[in-house]
């Protein structure tokens, strides 16, 4: 039996190790992204389809990687992936894990107490805005914004190219 998904049977090596070379030239595509449910469905979502859903601002957030230093504070806003994965997943349909995926090869897995209990007023994003106007290409189009995390930006994932849930 093939399962729903190759990620949720072997790691991919970004989750224990990756480059952290900066990478100033954004990967070609359009913001565009495929959504990967517990049970194998796909969804493209587009920026079009994130605005049909609740808008979330979430200020004060910083974007320290690793060859950039630290910039912010800025103002982000888009969807709360709790909210993206209420409009597209069954409410009974449960996940292991969530794997965001760039289309440079980057990525970051979130578990579900992070998704879940994030603070309302800083919940994980997939934000579209920056500081009042939309992102460009440049900037991610469609980037994962983890507020809690201040570290090295390792969450914050722009040119998102797949998000993965993963069946428990």
């Amino acid at each position: 039996m093939t399962p729903a998904h190759p990620e949720a049977t072997q790691e991919p090596a970004w989750v224990h190790g990756h480059p952290h070379e900066p990478n100033p030239t954004p990967p070609p595509g359009d913001g565009v992204f495929l959504l990967l449910s517990p049970k194998g469905t796909q969804e493209w979502i587009a920026v079009e389809r994130l605005r049909t859903l609740p808008y979330t601002e979430v200020a004060e957030c910083y974007i320290v990687s690793t060859g950039h230093g630290k910039s912010g504070p800025f103002v982000f806003g888009g969807v709360a992936l709790h909210d993206l994965l209420s409009a597209c997943l069954p409410k009974a349909e449960r996940w292991r894990h969530i794997d965001v995926i760039s289309a440079d090869g980057f990525g970051a897995r979130l578990q579900p107490e992070e998704v879940l209990t994030a603070p309302p007023q800083r919940p994980i994003l997939l934000a579209y805005a920056r500081d009042g106007a939309l992102m460009t290409r440049q900037a991610g189009l469609v980037r994962l914004i983890v507020p809690s995390e201040t570290n090295d930006a390792l969450k914050q994932v722009k040119w998102i190219e797949r998000i993965v849930v993963a069946p428990l």
